[in-house]
Parts: C-alpha cells; structure tokens; sequence
C-alpha cells in the first residue's frame, strides 16, 4: 500500500511538471474516469463471492456506530447551524463530513485481508450508505444553504453514486453462486486478487487527491487545520469503531466499518452541499486512513511471521 501511495504522488508530480507529457492528460484523466469503478466493481465481486446473502444480517455492533455517526454529524452541524459566521468554519465542515461519510465500497477487501468479518463490514457498508442519504439531503442544506437543493433529489443522487457499486457485485456474485457453484469456489479460492487490484485503486485514488489538494487556493494554515480534522475524526473512528467491535467480537470489522471510508464520495458531497474548500478534509483523510491501514497490515504480517517462521 505504501508503494501504491508513492506510485499515485510520483505519477501525479510527472504529469504535472514534465511538459512532454502535458498531451497525454486529456487520455490519462479519461482513462481513469473508467478504470476506478471497474476495479471497484471487479475486487468487490471477487469478495463478495465468499459472502453469502444469509450472512449479511444486521448486528448489535452495527447500531451503534450508526448512532455515533448520525450524532457526532449533529453535534458538528449545531454550531455551525446557530452561529452562520464562526471562525473557521470550513474546518468544522471539513470535520462533518468526514464523519457522516459511509463505509468504503471496498473496506470489505482490507477487512478481509485484515482477518476480519467481510459479511458483517458489507452489511455496515449498506446500511452507512442509507443513513447518510437520509443525513445529508437533511443537513447539509441547513448547515450551507444551497437554492434548489431539496430532500428527493439529493437522495436520489446520492443513491445513484454509491449504490450501483455496491449492490452490482452483490447480485453478480450471488447469480454466479447459484448458478455456477464450481466457478463460484474457484473465483473465492483466488479472492486474495482484490487486494492488488485495490492497490491500483489506491494509487489512482492517492494521485487524484494530490491534484485536489495542490490545485486548492487555500493558505498554508487553513489547509493544515483542515488536515488536522482529517486525521483527528479518521483516529477517533478508528479508535471507537475498534472499541465497540471488539466489545461485540469483532474488533477489525468494527474498526474498518467506521474508520474506513469512502473519501471520493465524501469529495463529492462537500463539494456539491458545503463549502467547497471543506472537501480538503476527506482529501487528507485518504491519506490518514490508507497509513493507517498499512501500519495495521505490517503488524498482521509480523505476527503471522512470529507464529510461523518457516
């Protein structure tokens, strides 16, 4: 992961500096565009083909940190809603959204290769997904007003990005082991191709975040205090997502399910329902969280060398 994250800075820096590859942007961006949601779809349907539709049932786990996403969203969004012109306020925006965000579509992937519960981290993943379309078509309007923006349509719109990502693969591998049960047990037994796959994703996700950020015309200090938002929720979600999963046994998917999330979405909604300068904040939690995940997937290896030396 850590090479995947070079990969996207240095690939990034070259574009943006080296003038000889100034005409291969236009095919570089368009490739992208297509390539980030295949590689989605394909390592999420490779996951998913060891996840059976009678293990996606909800858990006790999963309420609460329901609850704290939908409060510590209130709890941010209040004085923001009572007191219009607060000193750094995009910083608090920043702060929200990184809190409200849904799960990653694929922190099934990591979850899995962390050792942990890949059909209980899917169901978190929907179920994310449906309370912050019903939070944010609700709150954000209040927090930034924007004219023409009302509850159905901003749902639907945010229905329309995460969905299909998510719930396709679900049904493609659930036909797949219906009906072709043998390539079904032979596509689970290579599941562990999804995480290389994600290594991709992630250094296309890395290098556009790098864009985002350099382009941004904010000063040196907004843009560090918006990053200490980033990394202060990414470490408290982490933390409490850890603490109330393993109080349920299930510690790494408690942790991923509220720690990891989908940044490239949560870009998407500051930058459509606050201010625009607030979608710094999951710009730079890519980068906390993505650390954070190599640091977890070093210690698991060490551990697993400990234990078995040969």
């Amino acid at each position: 992961m850590p090479i995947a994250m070079s990969v996207g800075a240095i690939v990034y820096l070259l574009f943006a500096h080296v003038p000889l590859l100034a005409p291969l942007k236009p095919w570089v961006h368009s490739t992208v565009s297509v390539l980030t949601p295949v590689l989605i779809f394909v390592m999420l349907f490779l996951t998913f083909c060891k996840v059976s539709l009678r293990e996606l049932r909800p858990q006790r786990w999963h309420l609460w940190l329901i609850l704290f996403q939908v409060v510590a969203c209130l709890l941010t969004a209040l004085p923001l809603i009572l007191f219009p012109h607060m000193p750094y306020r995009v910083v608090a925006q920043a702060a929200m959204v990184c809190l409200i965000c849904p799960t990653a579509t694929a922190a099934a992937v990591i979850t899995g290769k962390l050792g942990g519960n890949a059909s209980s981290l899917t169901t978190y993943t929907i179920l994310s997904n449906i309370v912050t379309a019903i939070v944010v078509p609700i709150l954000f309007p209040l927090v930034e007003p924007h004219e023409g923006v009302t509850f159905w349509p901003a749902f639907g719109e945010i229905l329309r990005k995460v969905f299909p990502l998510l719930i396709c693969p679900l049904i493609a591998a659930t036909l797949v082991r219906t009906f072709f049960p043998r390539l079904q047990q032979g596509i689970a037994a290579r599941h562990g191709v999804a995480f290389y796959l994600w290594s991709v994703a992630l250094a296309i996700v890395v290098g556009q975040t790098i864009r985002f950020i350099a382009n941004s015309q904010a000063s040196g200090l907004t843009l560090l205090a918006i990053s200490g938002a980033g990394l202060a929720t990414c470490s408290i979600q982490f933390l409490l997502g850890k603490l109330i999963g393993g109080h349920y046994n299930d510690r790494i998917s408690g942790g991923q399910a509220l720690g990891q999330k989908n940044t490239v979405f949560a870009i998407w909604m500051a930058y459509t329902y606050l201010t625009p300068l607030s979608s710094l904040g999951p710009g730079s939690y890519v980068l906390w969280q993505n650390l954070f995940n190599s640091w977890q997937l070093w210690r698991k290896r060490i551990r697993e060398e400990r234990h078995n030396p040969a």
